[in-house]
């Protein structure tokens, strides 16, 4: 009759007898290749570069739209200030056009500390269509429409480098009125 062959992938039989199969090749394979090939190696920077741009990407984007936020928070903080200034003295803070608008010795009473904590400044770099200096550039820019020693309207020249909270890319201005 035939033989009854047992294949059992890690049992050999020689000679009539059962024996383990010799694991030889792992060994082999271990020894000879302890590192990665310079294509692995290649191949994962390349992906994490990748990725790395991406991430880049995404963050440039948010943080022009943050600096948008802040934009127009500090307008909307001294629009507050100034009325509450005309609140208590029937007119807006006097001054001449400054840019950017000082810290200390703006408006009679002072504004700061009186009315806001401290003049905020412009966050930068610079966005889209903004200016670096003057009327719609980066700063918050102050002009009282009349040079009277009591004024009861005043411009606030700011500048969004994209359409943030409503408000379209470019120069604005902060009036009695709001923000236009």
């Amino acid at each position: 009759m035939g033989r009854n062959i047992v294949n059992i992938p890690s049992l050999i039989v020689k000679n009539r007898q059962i024996m383990p199969v010799p694991r030889l090749g792992v060994k082999k394979l271990r020894n000879k290749n302890k590192g990665f090939t310079l294509i692995e190696l290649l191949v994962v920077i390349a992906i994490i570069g990748l990725l790395a741009s991406v991430v880049l990407l995404a963050l440039n984007s948010a943080r022009a739209k943050s600096r948008d936020a802040k934009r127009l928070a500090d307008v909307r903080q001294l629009a507050s200030a100034f009325e509450l200034y005309f609140n208590d003295n029937n007119s807006y803070p006097t001054a001449a056009a400054q840019n950017p608008i000082p810290q200390a010795g703006f408006g009679q009473p002072n504004i700061v500390p009186n009315y806001i904590g401290m003049i905020p400044t412009a966050p930068g770099p610079q966005d889209g269509t903004c200016t670096q200096n003057g009327q719609g550039g980066n700063g918050y820019y102050w002009v009282l429409n009349n040079a009277a020693s009591t004024s009861n309207s005043y411009t606030l020249t700011f500048c969004l480098g994209d359409n943030t909270g409503g408000y379209g890319k470019g120069p604005h201005t902060l009036t009695p009125a709001g923000i236009q």
